[in-house]
Formats: structure tokens, sequence, C-alpha cells
């Protein structure tokens, strides 16, 4: 049987409930073996941004997916520092599993605006299976050639909802895990 893989990166500042949903569900209907998620070091596209330290993001995302035995964490693009390019990634995932293995990188449709600016978006292209997740919002009028839409009813949920939720003192217990809010409580994140 082949190894079908999906990976999901991301700057995950911090991981919330509608990662988890989106996760759970590409693993279901994509009929995945597991789910690599991936935080980003220093993610392209937000350039001057405050991101939270890569090892609080990294340390929330083990939290988050503790218990689920088909979720991993990998830390390559921490480790590989500097900024974080999703081809370079899934050049390291193929090498790691190899050519019979099949890769599935999943992302949320708000990412399909920015798509004409990624990093040789052929080559990914032709490295796996580009998978895009309607997220509420923002809704796929057309796509492009090549890439796969998934449709799960994600949760209306994000990082900037969360982090803002939090800053305002706010329980944030209905977008995020118990013990990523314990984590960001002990370490006085946001």
């Amino acid at each position: 049987m082949t190894t079908r893989i999906g990976i999901l990166g991301g700057t995950f500042d911090p991981v919330h409930n509608g990662h988890l949903h989106l996760a759970k569900k590409a693993c279901d209907k994509l009929r995945l073996s597991k789910v690599i998620f991936v935080p980003s070091y220093l993610p392209p596209h937000k350039k001057g941004a405050k991101v939270t330290p890569a090892r609080h993001r990294c340390n929330m995302l083990r939290l988050a997916i503790k218990g689920n035995e088909k979720f991993r964490v990998s830390d390559m693009e921490i480790k590989r520092k500097g900024r974080s390019y999703t081809v370079d990634t899934l050049r390291s995932l193929r090498k790691k599993f190899g050519a019979a293995a099949e890769l599935f990188f999943i992302t949320g449709s708000d990412s399909l605006k920015e798509l004409n600016k990624w990093k040789d978006l052929e080559k990914i292209l032709s490295l796996c299976s580009f998978v895009i997740v309607e997220r509420p919002r923002f809704r796929i009028k057309k796509t492009l050639p090549g890439l796969t839409v998934l449709r799960i009813n994600a949760k209306d949920i994000s990082s900037t909802m969360a982090r803002g939720m939090i800053k305002r003192g706010g329980a944030a217990k209905d977008v995020i895990p118990n013990r990523v809010s314990l984590y960001i409580d002990r370490h006085n994140l946001y």
C-alpha cells in the first residue's frame, strides 16, 4: 500500500482548532497515513511582522496534536533557519519518503491570492498533490490547473483571531486547545 502523507505548513502563531479540524478532515477525505505539521521559522509572506519565537510555536503544536497517532510535527524549517519556502521543504520530504510516497501539500484558500508569488510553484506542483481547503470568507471562485479543492466545512478561526482574544483578556478556549491555552498562559505569550 502506498504511503499517503499530508503536509500542513504554516506559522501556527498559535495553532488553533481550525488547523486541527482541517488536518482531521483532510486525513479522512484524502485517506492519509499521516499529517505532518511544519511550522515555518520565518514565513516569507510575513516580512516585517512580529512572529512568536519558533520554539514556542513548535511546542504548542506538539501539545495540540498529543494523542493523535496520525499527526506529527516536523521542525525541519526551524532547524534550517532563515526564510522558509515550501519548495525546499517538499524537496526534503520527497528525499526522506522516496518517490513511491504520495505527498499532499494542504493550504487554505486564503493562500490562492498569493500563489503567483510562491517560489518555484511549478516545481512544487511536480513534487506533490497541491490541495486547497476552502475557508470561510475565502470562497474559491476559480482555481489553477494542478490544484485539488477540498471542501470540509472549515471552521472560521484564524491565529489572528486567537491572538486578539488573548490580548483582550478573553478566553480563547473555543478556538485553541486547552493544553495550548495553558502553555500560552505559562509563557506569557501574546
